[in-house]
């Protein structure tokens, strides 16, 4: 039985899986998104939340919970929130159910709290920043497993993503084969450039002309 496709993405960078989505022509890559509690690269299927102002006619529950109870051993839960910065649209309970549930870790578009509690709980949180306040009063849960946006990038339910220290980057699940085997290509020629400046070739020739082609198919 072969690798699992998310297995395979967890040993890439996202600096190897950006360079794949422009060499095929495609946008994914969303930046300022950063570990608030452990720095470990995540990767796995997206399960969506939609985060948005507090309304009287919206059904009150507690945000992100129903995305943990569906979500599968290694999936990331992935949160539009960009309605207030004050606003946690992450917190420690949360953590500790999805660190309980298997979930591989999850990415706030906006602010998350209890990083201490999550860092404790060795559970990786990537968001734009953090806060103390609280969710309550200020903004709920809208939807879940519906498309999102995070950064500018367009991000639908069972699309793969993985997060480093170097950013996020979303690939669209009917492109994920090309992308991951591209990224792969391209993490192999990095490995071979290192090998060649340690064996002494000069670097300026390694990136003048190994790295300028890197993203061409079959050099």
């Amino acid at each position: 039985m072969g690798t699992k496709i998310s297995d395979r993405l967890l040993k890439l960078d996202t600096c190897a899986v950006s360079d794949a989505m422009d060499a095929l022509g495609l946008w994914g890559t969303v930046n300022e998104i950063n570990p608030i509690s452990v720095r470990r690269r995540i990767a796995g299927r997206v399960q969506t939340v939609k985060l948005g102002p507090a309304s009287k006619i919206i059904p009150k529950s507690h945000l992100c919970s129903a995305a943990i109870d569906a979500s599968n051993p290694g999936d990331v839960i992935v949160v539009e929130n960009h309605t207030r910065e004050d606003a946690a649209g992450w917190g420690g309970i949360l953590s500790t159910a999805a660190e309980h549930k298997g979930v591989s870790g999850t990415i706030v578009d906006g602010p998350a709290r209890d990083a201490d509690e999550s860092i404790d709980l060795g559970y990786p949180v990537f968001a734009r920043s953090t806060v103390s306040s609280t969710a309550r009063g200020r903004i709920v849960e809208h939807a879940w497993n519906v498309p999102v946006v995070i950064g500018r990038v367009n991000v639908e339910p069972g699309d793969l993503v993985v997060a480093d220290s170097s950013g996020v980057v979303f690939i669209p699940k009917d492109r994920e084969e090309e992308v991951v085997a591209k990224a792969e290509e391209i993490a192999a020629k990095e490995v071979a450039m290192g090998k060649a400046v340690r064996s002494g070739k000069p670097v300026s020739q390694v990136m003048g002309g190994d790295y300028e082609k890197m993203l061409v198919s079959g050099d």
